[in-house]
């Protein structure tokens, strides 16, 4: 109200002012914006003025001012006009009589413009009076009629706009008006542009709809008559696509003369108005109506009149298909598109019965377009359908296959093409009915071997059928291959015995080749050698039986001929294509002379024999022939110049030239949602592109149909490129020649000639140039240069503006070519000197083009003087208003050259702004080309001022960014509208600050809708930049807009919102699902998806989890299926347990009812599974409170925040839904989903019942959605993924109860089952590769399953047992595992023979198939257990995927068997267990020992283990590593294998070897433990194994009787160790490299790690058993030496405190673990030879000096730990070294901090901790400075004694028991020592009075200052240490 107030205060002041702009010559965005202005002003404040304001306005219509200015004033009027009757409707109905026949009266003088404002004037005033108008509505109709058919293409789209607002109301539009209208819409098709027939075909198709369906209306209208027909509607669209709008004379003689003059302009309209009718109908009424709709549809394409000539009856189906495409594929959903299938097949299926009752030339011609249409519908329905159309196919009442196949014998070859094609879609949707409708046909194809259309139809068929498996993963089996090659040579062979059907046989049997080829390599190699000879034999054996053949055979013997030669090229080209590493370059020469007389036959063969020859030398190298058959080839060259065929440019020119320069050309090459229908309208004459011209186009790739060109259109193009591919390899003279001859050609002709031959050179010449500048070859001599310059600067000035820039990309890669400077200043300055002559606008905008694209490929504009030239000259050029044609093409051209010159044209930055703002201000609307190129230079501008615009400098310019951007935006042109949207994105990157969100994204929701795919894609590109930064922003606004509507809202400039319902209930994300799901683009559909994403990752863990978890929810139930036969096999279980309580019941793969959608797509709900995936990822790394239910209930009462463990109900519910879908895309989803929710909740524990998990109550849905995957059909990669979603649920311990287990345990039974009966067990549908994928997968789930069951019994058994490594990702160490885990092992243990075997034949195939390629001759030829020969590189990525979990599950049953033999082999077992003679017989035929067997297991796994540990990819997941690790423990833990490794030294050194390089190259903690733990089993296994050689050596020389023990181990003569040979050096070395990784002044974070202790530990056996005397001195310094420098690294490094109070704990066990390694190695047996006592003597004195000379000057404070530590090392070194070789020293002398505690003294398994104290006490004085302060730390006081453990009591007596037997044998220096501790001498007393009243001991404790005088059998003074 405030704002209302205040406007009316000041209306009189802004009407007076906005009048003066009216009045000052506005342009059209000025006068828009200011009739938007008056309108709102007066809405908003008071109306009482805009009666006066209206009559001005008419004032001005009538004036009769002339002058410049008086036009434009007029038009502001008359745009004035408009938005006051719009904003105020009824108030101004008293003048609107007097208005409407004032705009009457100026229409008629009107010009263009004039005419256009009033017609947008009326379509306004018809809006804001509605019903008022009425009296008025005939008048319009008569004035929008002479408009419609106006020459400016502008007035006629303002005229279909206003009769599109008048039928609103003017009900006798489409009732008694409605042939008159459409007869009007007609002749408005005529000549018209593409933005014409949108906007009339609009009109026309909502007329129909309107006429068909009625609007309701609240009060009966005029003229009304009753609903009309829909017979009579599509014959009045079926008379204007026959007839057009001509009238009955012309009309009439037509039909005399036998020909059409219906323009293709008119079919193209009606074919839209088509589609805009059914569209507006809506899907439920095309769901009803689509049988009657689909008749009346096929008269259309039966009709003769639509169909006389060839070129008629592509261009007509072309629009048949284009309208079922339209409304089939984008209005319904799956349900719906299922039953249009159906009734598909029964229209196919009474046409074909039709047929064969009567079958007339006229009904085959009538009935063969009608069979293509529909068939190419149904293929594309069923392929859209995927795997949900599997009941459709199997339904026997549709009979969908049955009536796709009897139409391969049509008599028609187009419908037998449609009908292959058609089981190709049916092929790719459902692959597993590839296999079948091959054999079916290949078996009719047999049968019918006499029937000419037999032969072709069925050939066809399984051309395509074969060609399909490109797109099916899976495959077919590769027996089918050679099924396919003997038919086809079958077919040749018999060709020449039939002249009937010669023809028939000899093209199938090509197209069976060309197909087999398309298998790829894998399949061809097997055939090279008979393909190869099938193709030589087809062509004679040299040119000269060429000749001879020339003179020989009649017409029919040379058709044959040419056809198989034109074949047997093709499959040479198919086997470049896709077989292109089987080429050699023997191969090649071995094809030259076939190709040498393919090439000496062009001249006198057909166009496609010549399109086959063309295709293969592009493909080919051309050295690899050139040189060899110069004569016949260099007959090529002048080829563009020979039998010119006039063809279409849109085919030939648009991929050569640049995708910049297309968009100002037109609607036909700028929007890809018009592309298909458009493109007819420039069809040749000799056709348009269609399947049936070329039937070996159905080996292609791609899932689109093939529309192969006409071949006299496809051998020009073919031509254009072979032209380009040898140009380069001929000499200069020919040269020059050849580009002589082509500019005199071009001069001679003249007219349409001319530019056809101009096209056809200029084409030849940009391929060649394109193909230089791609490869950076030369063009020649600089004599090539002029004549190529004149070719191309000639098409500059022609006519056609594709030829334009064809010229002008020429000239671009010409001096990219040429690389000189001075050619490229040459070339502008004449592109310069034309410019100045130049008076057409052909030419001068051609030459303008070529100023912008010139340096497109030479780097960008460097010079500043050129760039001011070309500004110059464009800015003039681009202000010629009497030419729009220059002004696009200069603007476009300027765009080019701001791009080019970059941060040089800064310069010219204001003024270019200037420039464009200023045109888009003046530039009418009628020329939306020009403003396309306005908006691509503002787009320029902005990118090259980037980061500047952010400056408050730059306030103007970013001003002027948004201006141009708003006036495009209210630019009718969609293309102009899409310009401004990537401008305003373009601003935002740069400065997101300066760009208003709140009008921005109003506006993009807008176009959301819009009809036009470029606008929807660059909204969509927007909005995904939006919200990668600022997604909550624009979420917030789109939900404003939904809450509050329009009347809240900022007001837009030019936007006129309108607020979708999807966005108003869902939200920009739901509307954006919707999206999805109607988009077929696929770039479109990735950004959609890419924006969900952002705003799904911005927003999910933020507080929106549960709106997009409720989204994706709704998503995946707007399906319109019924129940599926998951639900009932679930209901099934139910009652047959009833007494089963879960939830169950809750989960259902029934949609809600009540959802948002409907309808939606299996791809838009796959892609909501993949959302929640990654939502769940997301919140890994979110709060912990997700993933804990207890943690999540309690914040939830205190936060409002959500959290996704609340949540698992749903996400249990929506895999299930997924996962029991009839789409097998939607199931991998949905068990995908499953398995990470399995991973994620598996260990979160169930608050209300302890000891329970969550998941376990959803233990039911789990199972239910499994099993589907489980049966009989169901594709190999489902199950494969199902068995992984098994192994993971298993494994993770949820289900305790075994019998629950069970369920999923019987799931993987069967599967196991399958995997025994082997490939001869059913019908073999996929390829061996996809049953390869199977069976790993189900023993890959079957070996986690074992694994996880050993390890959880081996814990049940051994609790208290060290942990070797952490557990396996799948596992879980939850109760639920250890409960169960006998019964699970019990559950595998039933089939554990059958596994071991399988596990085993699994990984010698996978061993094999890892071997270098220089082995791949030594492979297996059948191929092995579960692969063949043909599948080698198909299964290599199944066995690299699933051996590392079958190699330990191995390892552990080796483990549990012991390595012994048992004959317990399943006898059922189909398939081999080992594929050659592992464990069956060894070379010579006899039987192995079982010593063999387990000798060649124990290298099966040691060899596949080391060959991955040497050399693992760093892709390789973290599991595979450990699983290798945990397979060698396993091994090395059972004897047997043990001794074996022990034995060979040369292995373990090897291990080892490998061992040090994985920890080398891996920092996880776990791998480096297991490593570890595997280096203590391999020097265990040596130790063992010298112990054995050692005992056999005492039995053996009676040495027990000996005083010296045997002498074996290394360096045994020198005391030296080899490296690499030396398994001490290696086990050392691995030692090493753990110790100096942790090491702090290495890795300080590192160090004080639990490797460290194993690593000491594992350093201190090396002395001990395995080495010789004298080698255990050669390496006691190196162990001395770590074993030190640990100590002396942990004695200098700060104490870290721990979380508890303590220190830290990783470095106490890091110096308990070095005492205790120190320990080992003082007491080797080694110190005590004879050979090596003295160097062992002296090496430990060495190392206790060293410990003693620790306590230098800069280590003040040594904490009481640490002095433990260093004092035990000496104690322990002191047990073993001399008297009297130690230097002196008194660390404790110095040491001001408390004497260490005992509780830290002792190392583990310390019992006697005192007992060095005795050999210390000998020493004399010089160490016991070292030991009293470590006796008295052992006391306790008073309070600690009485609670102490036993093992501190028994060493409080000991050092108390010290202190009295040492107190009086060193009197003097106990004094001078406890003197000297002064600092901690109250605790010192507190602990002796506490000892002598516990222990009730005969003291006399004294006090006296300053002395205390303790009396202990002996005298001590100490002094006080205060009051």
């Amino acid at each position: 109200m405030y704002i209302q107030y205040i406007i009316k205060q000041n209306q009189r002041h802004l009407v007076e002012q906005l009048s003066a702009v009216l009045i000052g010559s506005p342009g059209p965005p000025t006068r828009w914006l200011l009739a938007h202005c008056l309108a709102l002003l007066l809405r908003l404040g008071d109306p009482l003025p805009a009666s006066l304001l209206v009559e001005r306005c008419n004032d001005i219509i009538r004036s009769k001012d002339d002058s410049p200015s008086g036009l434009p004033t007029r038009l502001a009027a008359v745009a004035c006009l408009g938005s006051l009757y719009q904003q105020l409707g009824r108030m101004l109905i008293a003048s609107f009589k007097d208005t409407f026949s004032n705009l009457m009266k100026a229409m008629k003088n009107a010009e263009s413009q004039g005419r256009y404002e009033i017609m947008l004037c009326l379509e306004k005033i018809l809006c804001g009076l509605g019903v008022g108008a009425i009296s008025c509505h005939r008048d319009v109709y008569k004035a929008a009629r002479t408009c419609l058919t106006d020459r400016s293409m502008a007035v006629r789209c303002a005229a279909a706009k206003c009769l599109l607002e008048l039928q609103r109301e003017a009900v006798f539009l489409w009732t008694s008006e409605l042939d008159n209208v459409a007869s009007l819409c007609f002749r408005a098709f005529e000549g018209s542009s593409s933005s014409v027939r949108v906007s009339v075909s609009e009109l026309l198709g909502t007329l129909l709809a309107a006429a068909v369906e009625p609007p309701p209306q609240p009060a009966p209208r005029q003229g009304g008559r009753g609903r009309t027909s829909l017979e009579e509607v599509m014959d009045l669209l079926l008379g204007g696509f026959l007839r057009g709008g001509a009238g009955f004379l012309r009309a009439s003689g037509d039909m005399l003369k036998g020909t059409s003059s219906v323009s293709k302009d008119i079919r193209m309209g009606v074919t839209q108005a088509c589609v805009v009718f059914v569209s507006s109908l809506g899907a439920s009424w095309l769901e009803s109506n689509f049988s009657s709709f689909l008749s009346l549809l096929m008269e259309l394409a039966s009709h003769g009149k639509a169909t006389q000539t060839a070129s008629d009856a592509v261009v007509t189906r072309h629009c048949v298909s284009f309208i079922l495409r339209s409304t089939l594929g984008s209005l319904l959903g799956e349900k719906a598109q299922t039953n249009a299938a159906k009734q598909l097949c029964v229209y196919v299926a009474a046409h074909k019965r039709t047929i064969g009752e009567c079958c007339s030339c006229a009904d085959v011609s009538s009935s063969q377009h009608v069979l293509v249409c529909c068939l190419m519908e149904l293929g594309a329905l069923v392929q859209g359908l995927g795997s949900t159309a599997g009941p459709l196919v199997t339904d026997a009442s549709t009979g969908l296959l049955d009536s796709v196949v009897s139409v391969l014998l049509h008599p028609a070859y187009s419908a037998r093409l449609a009908a292959a094609w058609c089981l190709r879609c049916i092929a790719m949707a459902m692959p597993s009915q590839c296999s079948l409708l091959l054999d079916r046909c290949t078996e009719r194809l047999v049968a019918l071997k006499s029937s000419p259309e037999a032969v072709s139809g069925y050939a066809a068929a399984v051309t395509a059928l074969v060609a399909a498996v490109q797109q099916c993963p899976l495959g077919i089996p590769s027996t089918k291959g050679k099924v396919v090659l003997g038919l086809a040579e079958d077919l040749l062979r018999s060709a020449a015995q039939n002249s009937r059907i010669s023809l028939q046989r000899t093209q199938a049997g090509w197209m069976l080749i060309s197909s087999l080829i398309t298998l790829g390599p894998a399949v061809v190699e097997l055939h090279l050698p008979r393909l190869l000879l099938l193709c030589r034999c087809v062509f004679p054996a040299s040119l000269r039986e060429q000749d001879m053949e020339l003179r020989r055979g009649d017409y029919f013997t040379w058709q044959v001929t040419l056809e198989g030669r034109a074949g047997a090229l093709c499959a040479m080209k198919n086997l470049l294509l896709h077989c292109r590493n089987l080429v050699t370059d023997d191969i090649i020469s071995r094809l030259l002379t076939p190709l040498a007389c393919s090439v000496a036959l062009l001249t006198k063969s057909v166009f496609l024999y010549r399109l086959r020859v063309y295709e293969l030398l592009v493909m080919l190298p051309p050295h690899s022939y050139h040189g060899n058959a110069r004569p016949p080839f260099h007959r090529l060259l002048p080829l563009p110049l020979r039998r010119l065929t006039p063809c279409s440019e849109l085919t030939l020119l648009p991929p050569l030239c640049h995708h910049d320069d297309l968009p100002p050309i037109g609607h036909a090459l700028r929007d890809p949602a018009h592309h298909y229908i458009e493109e007819q309208l420039h069809a040749s004459s000799v056709g348009g592109a269609s399947l049936d011209n070329d039937p070996f186009s159905l080996c292609n790739p791609g899932d689109e149909a093939p529309a192969s060109l006409p071949p006299p259109i496809a051998l020009t193009a073919a031509a254009v490129q072979l032209f380009g591919t040898l140009f380069p390899h001929i000499i200069s003279a020919q040269k020059v020649k050849i580009l002589e001859q082509f500019v005199e050609t071009v001069n001679q002709v003249k007219g349409q000639r001319q530019q056809t031959v101009q096209t056809h050179v200029c084409a030849a010449l940009c391929s060649l140039l394109k193909l230089q500048a791609g490869v950076r070859g030369p063009l020649g001599p600089e004599d090539v240069r002029p004549p190529a310059l004149s070719l191309l600067s000639g098409a500059l000035e022609s006519s056609s503006p594709l030829l334009r820039c064809l010229a002008a990309e020429g000239l671009a890669r010409l001096v990219q070519v040429v690389n000189d400077p001075g050619f490229t200043v040459s070339v502008s300055l004449l592109c310069f000197d034309r410019l100045k002559t130049a008076r057409d606008a052909a030419s001068r905008s051609g030459l303008a083009l070529a100023l912008g694209a010139l340096y497109r490929y030479v780097g960008g504009i460097s010079s500043p003087q050129h760039l001011s030239t070309c500004v110059g000259v464009l800015f003039t050029l681009s202000q010629d208003s009497t030419s729009p044609e220059v002004q696009t093409w200069s603007l476009h051209s300027l765009s080019l050259v701001v791009d080019l010159s970059g941060g040089l044209y800064r310069v010219h930055a204001e003024p270019s702004f200037t420039l464009v703002l200023r045109l888009l201000l003046s530039t009418p609307p009628t020329h939306p080309e020009v403003h396309l190129s306005l908006g691509r230079c503002l787009h320029a501008l902005t990118t090259c001022l980037g980061p500047d615009l952010q400056g408050d400098s730059a306030a103007v310019i970013r001003s002027s960014v948004l201006l141009g951007s708003a006036v495009m935006q209210g630019s009718p042109d969609c293309l102009v509208q899409s310009r401004a949207v990537s401008c305003l994105q373009q601003l935002h990157m740069f400065c997101p600050p300066h760009v208003d969100l709140s009008g921005l994204v109003p506006a993009l929701c807008t176009h959301l809708s819009s009809s036009y795919l470029s606008l929807r894609g660059a909204v969509v590109a927007c909005l995904r930049q939006l919200v990668q930064r600022e997604a909550l922003e624009v979420s917030q606004l789109v939900n404003l807009i939904g809450r509050m509507g329009l009347h809240l809202l900022p007001v837009c400039l030019f936007v006129c919102l309108f607020v979708d319902v999807t966005i108003k209930e869902v939200g920009l994300e739901g509307a954006l699902f919707t999206l999805l799901d109607q988009e077929s683009d696929p770039g479109l559909r990735r950004d959609i998806q890419e924006t969900l994403v952002h705003m799904m990752t911005s927003s999910a863990t933020t507080g929106k989890l549960g709106h997009w978890l409720k989204l994706c929810k709704d998503v995946l139930s707007a399906s319109t299926d019924c129940r599926t036969p998951m639900e009932a096999s679930q209901e099934d279980e139910e009652e047959a347990d009833p007494g089963r309580d879960d939830d169950s019941s809750v989960f259902r793969a029934r949609s809600d009812g009540g959802g948002p959608f409907t309808a939606l797509r299996w791809a838009t709900r796959r892609f909501a599974m993949e959302c929640v995936c990654r939502i769940i990822a997301q919140c890994e790394s979110a709060d912990p409170a997700h993933f804990d239910m207890t943690l999540a209930q309690e914040r939830r009462l205190h936060e409002s925040t959500d959290f996704l463990v609340l949540h698992l109900g749903d996400l249990v519910r929506m895999a299930f839904m997924a996962a029991t879908d009839h789409s097998d895309q939607l199931r991998l989803a949905g068990l995908q989903t499953l398995l990470v929710v399995i991973r994620r909740f598996s260990d979160v524990p169930e608050p209300e019942f302890p000891g329970h998990v969550i998941l376990e109550q959803y233990q039911a849905n789990v199972g239910a959605a499994l099993r589907p995957a489980f049966s009989a059909d169901a594709p190999p990669d489902v199950t494969s993924k199902a068995c992984q979603v098994c192994s993971a649920w298993i494994a993770s311990g949820v289900v305790s109860d075994i019998r629950d287990l069970r369920r999923v345990h019987q799931l993987l039974a069967s599967s196991l089952v399958k995997v025994q009966s082997g490939r001869d067990g059913s019908v073999q549908l996929y390829n061996e590769a996809a049953a390869t994928m199977e069976t790993l997968s189900v023993l890959k789930a079957w070996a986690e399953v074992y694994i996880v069951a050993i390890q959880s019994s081996r814990q049940k058994q051994s609790s208290d047992r060290p942990s070797e490594l952490s557990a396996s990702p799948v596992t879980n160490n939850g109760s639920g595992v250890e409960s169960g885990g006998a019964g699970l092992l019990k559950l595998v243990q039933s089939d554990l023979s059958t596994l071991s075997c399988l596990w085993l034949s699994a990984l010698q195939d996978y061993a094999l198939l890892t071997l270098p390629p220089e082995y791949a001759p030594q492979l297996p030829a059948a191929g092995g257990s579960f692969y063949t020969a043909e599948t080698v590189n198909q299964s290599r990525g199944h066995y690299a995927s699933s051996w590392a979990p079958i190699l330990h599950a191995t390892a552990l049953w080796l483990h549990s068997t012991g390595f012994v033999m048992t004959d317990d082999t399943p006898v059922n077992l189909s398939r081999p267990a080992t594929p050659t003679s592992m464990g069956h017989t060894s070379s010579v035929g006899g039987a192995k020992s079982p010593e063999d067997i387990n000798t060649e297991r124990l290298h099966l796994i040691l060899g596949i283990s080391v060959e991955f540990l040497c050399s693992p990819r760093s892709g390789d997941q973290m599991e595979n590593i450990t699983s290798c690790l945990r397979a060698l423990q396993a091994l090395l833990d059972v004897p047997w294998p043990r001794a074996r490794i022990g034995h060979d030294q040369a292995l373990s050194v090897e291990l080892l070897g490998v061992l040090h390089r994985l920890m080398v190259t891996r920092e996880a903690e776990s791998v480096q433990l297991a490593v570890l733990d595997l280096l203590r089993q391999i020097v265990t296994a040596a130790q063992e194994h010298v112990r054995e050689k050692r005992h056999s050596a005492e039995v053996d020389d009676g040495a027990a009787e000996k005083e010296t023990l045997p002498e074996f181990g290394e360096g045994r003569d020198t005391g030296g160790l080899i490296p690499g040979r030396s398994l001490v050096f290696a086990a050392l070395e691995l030692c090493l490299c753990v110790l100096v990784r942790k090491l702090p002044q290495l890795s300080p974070k590192l160090a004080g790690t639990s490797p460290t202790a194993l690593a000491l530990a594992l350093a201190s056996y090396g002395p001990r058993l395995f080495v010789h005397p004298p080698g255990s001195v050669s390496i006691l310094p190196t162990v001395l030496y770590l074993l030190l420098g640990v100590l002396r690294e942990l004695v200098h490094q700060p104490m870290v405190t721990g979380s508890g109070g303590g220190t830290g704990g990783g470095a106490s066990l890091v110096v308990q673990s070095a005492l205790q390694a120190l320990k080992t190695v003082l007491t080797s047996p080694m110190s005590q030879q004879e050979k090596s006592r003295g160097a062992w003597n002296l090496l430990l004195r060495s190392a206790l000096n060293t410990l003693l000379t620790l306590w230098d000057a800069g280590m003040d404070t040594p904490t009481e730990r640490r002095l433990t530590e260093l004092a035990w090392s000496v104690d322990l070194l002191v047990t073993v070294v001399p008297c009297g070789q130690v230097t002196p020293a008194s660390p404790w002398t110095r040491s001001a901090s408390s004497p260490p505690s005992p509780s830290s003294c002792c190392p583990p398994g310390q019992t006697s901790c005192c007992e060095p104290v005795e050999t210390l006490s000998v020493l004399g004085p010089q160490l016991i400075t070292v030991l009293l302060p470590l006796l008295i730390s052992f006391l306790l006081d008073e309070n600690a004694l009485g609670s102490a453990p036993a093992a501190s009591r028994s060493l409080h007596e000991a050092a108390l028991k010290d202190l009295m037997r040492l107190g009086p044998q060193h009197s003097a220096v106990f004094r001078s020592e406890v003197m000297s501790f002064t600092v901690n001498v109250k605790v010192f007393q507190i602990k002796l009075k506490g000892v002598c009243s516990f222990w009730s001991l005969k003291a006399s404790v004294v006090f006296f200052s300053p002395v205390l005088v303790l009396k202990v059998n002996c005298s001590v003074s100490f002094p006080s240490s205060g009051p």
